[in-house]
């Protein structure tokens, strides 16, 4: 082999160890398992930016709580172990109030008010992430959430003492003022809840029932239309700040199409999910008045607690929105 021809092949390998070397490579963690909806969108927009970056930044996702449990993923991004996740934001209630906002009863009752409610309340979840090290991305809000038993719920009574699964500390004080006795489950544990006899009934969305096949296990859905809860899907800043302008840019932009496509995702899930259940022997009403009214009841001590948990600057976020919708 002659000089020249060495030489080449030496700057043709330094050239491609060295964009192997730029191309970054992300690992990210969700709690939800393949079948959501929310799991699909994040599948998607991986490949968004993989394709909209030549492969300069890949994200690998890992779903159903495989790699990191639920609790602990929004902890893993802030440190730097994984550089993305995503979770029900309502379970960093803890951290401030402003994350529970969108399971108050009455707050926002259509996807309009929960999208014009985000909008609101971005800013300041924004800078409360970023305080933290870490920057949202998008965020989708499921279907309304209702109740599922394994009978007709219509009377109020029957909550009494009903083991009921609840996926967030605000669902958990909701249904101590049912008189109900709350039990934290994640999504995938769901059916094994069920069959041991933690759970009796369970607070969630058309799109959870469907994904995880409630018929197996309860009789009635009662689309009671109780919040849009949402879930959020944020990075580590640091990890972001590693990347040249234009993948930054292309992130920003995948991330824009997947909360669009998100929030449709979740529009065209719920009618395909309520059909499901219904298809499956499911019987779906909406409450009666007695019912109604003890769900109104809870919703109102709920929102009162939150008033006073809640700080000014909370507040004010709220009564902006609530200003905006007109109330």
């Amino acid at each position: 082999m002659n000089k020249f021809l060495s030489h080449s092949l030496l700057l043709a390998t330094a050239c491609s160890l060295s964009a192997a070397a730029s191309a970054a490579e992300w690992t990210m963690a969700t709690p939800y398992g393949d079948a959501s909806f929310h799991t699909k969108n994040v599948k998607q927009f991986a490949e968004d930016v993989a394709e909209a970056t030549g492969g300069e930044l890949t994200i690998n996702v890992h779903s159903g709580g495989s790699l990191v449990a639920h609790g602990e993923i929004k902890s893993s991004v802030r440190r730097g172990t994984i550089e993305a996740g995503e979770v029900f934001l309502s379970t960093l209630s803890n951290e401030d109030p402003i994350f529970e906002v969108d399971t108050l009863p009455g707050v926002a009752g259509s996807y309009d008010e929960a999208y014009q409610l985000w909008q609101t309340t971005k800013p300041l979840i924004t800078e409360l992430f970023a305080n933290q090290g870490m920057m949202p991305l998008y965020a989708v809000a499921w279907p309304a959430q209702g109740i599922y038993t394994d009978f007709e719920l219509d009377d109020p009574e029957r909550f009494e003492g009903l083991r009921v699964r609840a996926p967030n500390i605000n669902t958990q004080r909701y249904v101590d003022y049912l008189g109900g006795s709350p039990t934290e489950t994640e999504e995938s544990d769901i059916p094994t809840a069920f069959s041991t006899g933690r759970v009796d009934a369970m607070i969630t969305s058309s799109s959870t029932g469907n994904s995880m096949t409630a018929w197996d296990y309860v009789s009635h859905y009662t689309d009671a239309n109780l919040w849009l809860p949402k879930n959020i899907v944020f990075i580590n800043q640091r990890a972001f700040d590693r990347l040249d302008e234009a993948t930054q840019e292309a992130l920003l932009e995948a991330a824009a199409r997947a909360e669009e496509r998100g929030w449709q995702m979740s529009r065209d899930d719920n009618q395909a999910s309520l059909e499901a259940l219904q298809a499956n022997g499911i019987t779906v009403s909406t409450p009666n008045e007695e019912v109604a009214a003890a769900l109104q009841a809870a919703g109102d001590r709920l929102f009162s607690a939150w008033q006073e948990r809640a700080d000014e600057q909370a507040q004010q976020v709220l009564e902006e929105y609530q200003q905006q919708r007109g109330n």
